[in-house]
């Protein structure tokens, strides 16, 4: 994941910059641990693969919280394979899964000149809102009837 991850580019809308090995040993043991240091979360990361060499190009998250269900989402995929279809087959499917799961509210918190991510977000189903948090424009999926805010 460190070569997938290294490419200043992937942190254009996102911030930071690429994790050092010594970062991702950190990240990866906080994250195997499956919720936050105050248990009020639990996590869930997985690494994308290319199915036909099993190679890691990517990563997508679920923070789930425990008091109200509701899932914030999140993707990223190297950029020597965005606009293949990773992005969208990841994220559609950890839509699917989070929905078999009985979770009601999923979002994604995504860069309004971030258009890779606001098709990825369509194509699993969220729908923009009129929301924003710390300059990113929130999407939701909602089992929930009423009107998109």
């Amino acid at each position: 994941m460190a070569t997938v991850l290294a490419d200043p580019r992937l942190y254009a809308f996102i911030g930071g910059d690429p994790p050092t090995l010594e970062d991702l040993h950190a990240r990866y043991l906080r994250q195997v641990a499956g919720r936050s240091p105050d248990g009020t979360q639990t996590w869930h990361n997985w690494i994308v693969r290319r199915s036909e060499d099993h190679r890691a190009i990517g990563t997508v998250q679920a923070t789930i919280d425990d008091a109200d269900g509701t899932v914030d989402i999140a993707w990223l995929i190297g950029t020597a394979w965005q606009g293949a279809g990773y992005g969208s087959e990841a994220a559609r499917e950890l839509v699917r899964w989070l929905r078999s799961q009985g979770l009601a509210a999923i979002t994604a918190h995504i860069h309004p000149d971030n258009t890779r991510s606001a098709r990825v977000a369509a194509r699993a189903g969220l729908h923009p809102s009129d929301a924003f948090e710390r300059g990113e424009r929130i999407w939701r999926w909602s089992a929930r009837p009423g009107p998109i805010s």
